[in-house]
């Protein structure tokens, strides 16, 4: 109990709101404050993702042209994820595709999967041993086809400015089922700008394209919004510890994002330095956005059994000043 405050939420908590209008019309959000400067929505009809992430009050996350829009909208036909892809600082890719749309052994896979675009079936929080947590229940389940559940649990430090997206995905099906998974974390202005720096301690760093390729040398740096600028996706590989940093001196605040690459070997950056699609991803996952069928054929694919279960984490600490960076 705080002597100072009438109700929790003059300083911190959890507040549940709904958009009224366009095409994210009646879509549920829970704004999330610990009271230290950190604040973060979490978008319930969308796998109970992170749409906002602020800190002090400046931006941290891209935001696309999309806007919110509603799983009511979603085209699952190849790049149609495109036309609803809000990005958002979280945008959750799988939960048996990820990456580009492709045909694997007969089925037809959207990009990057449909997970993103579930409405979460059950939310619950709570305020627990200092921290806000959040509980999200998300199905993905087909008749005939796969049925995986995905868990997740968002936990906020009311201490300190950082939280965590824990999930665990289970086999609710009578057969083993392909699981690819892409924890799509987006960085935007102002936190992205030329200014912009970042680290990636990666013990290997190959482009994904020859168009990739022609920025090889510059894949830590930033040009400011380009005319049809084309996208460059760069595959980093971790030792024992998965991390990358973002800074931006300008506004002397940034992000850090870190990850157990033993379960989530694959990490992706991507760069767009587009008018208007000007986005910085930092993607951990259990592998690369090639799609489906060259994952299975390079051997990578995880499949996970009927009954099975399988558990991921990522976490973000926020960032403030230089010497923190």
């Amino acid at each position: 109990m705080n002597a100072y405050i009438g109700h929790d939420t003059q300083y911190y908590g959890i507040e549940e709101h709904r958009l009224v209008g366009g095409k994210g019309d009646g879509m549920r959000l829970l704004q999330v404050r610990n009271g230290k400067g950190l604040e973060f929505t979490v978008s319930e009809d969308r796998c109970a993702d992170i749409s906002r992430l602020s800190f002090r009050g400046i931006n941290m996350n891209y935001f696309s042209a999309c806007g919110y829009v509603a799983p009511s909208y979603y085209d699952c036909i190849g790049a149609g994820f495109q036309k609803s892809f809000t990005a958002g600082f979280l945008t959750t890719c799988g939960l048996t595709a990820a990456g580009a749309p492709c045909v694997d052994e007969g089925e037809e896979l959207p990009l990057h999967g449909t997970i993103a675009n579930q409405p979460a079936d059950h939310v619950w929080w709570e305020e627990c041993g200092g921290n806000l947590v959040i509980h999200a229940v998300v199905k993905d389940e087909v008749q005939f086809c796969h049925k995986l559940m995905l868990e997740r649990t968002i936990t906020c430090s009311l201490e300190r400015n950082e939280f965590s997206i824990a999930d665990t995905v289970t086999n609710r099906g009578d057969t083993a089922s392909p699981l690819m998974i892409m924890y799509h974390m987006n960085m935007g202005y102002p936190l992205l700008s030329e200014t912009t720096q970042i680290r990636i301690p990666s013990v290997n760093v190959r482009a994904r394209d020859a168009r990739a390729q022609e920025g090889i040398n510059e894949w830590d740096r930033f040009l400011p919004p380009t005319p049809q600028f084309a996208e460059q996706c760069y595959y980093h590989e971790f030792g024992e510890c998965g991390k990358a940093s973002v800074y931006n001196p300008a506004i002397g605040q940034g992000l850090e994002i870190t990850f157990d690459p033993k379960n989530l070997p694959c990490f992706t950056q991507w760069k767009q330095c587009g008018v208007r699609d000007y986005a910085l991803g930092l993607e951990p996952g259990n592998c690369n956005p090639d799609g489906r069928d060259v994952v299975r054929r390079e051997g990578k694919l995880r499949m996970l059994g009927a009954g099975e279960s399988a558990n991921f984490e990522v976490r973000v600490r926020m960032i403030e000043g230089a010497e923190e960076f």
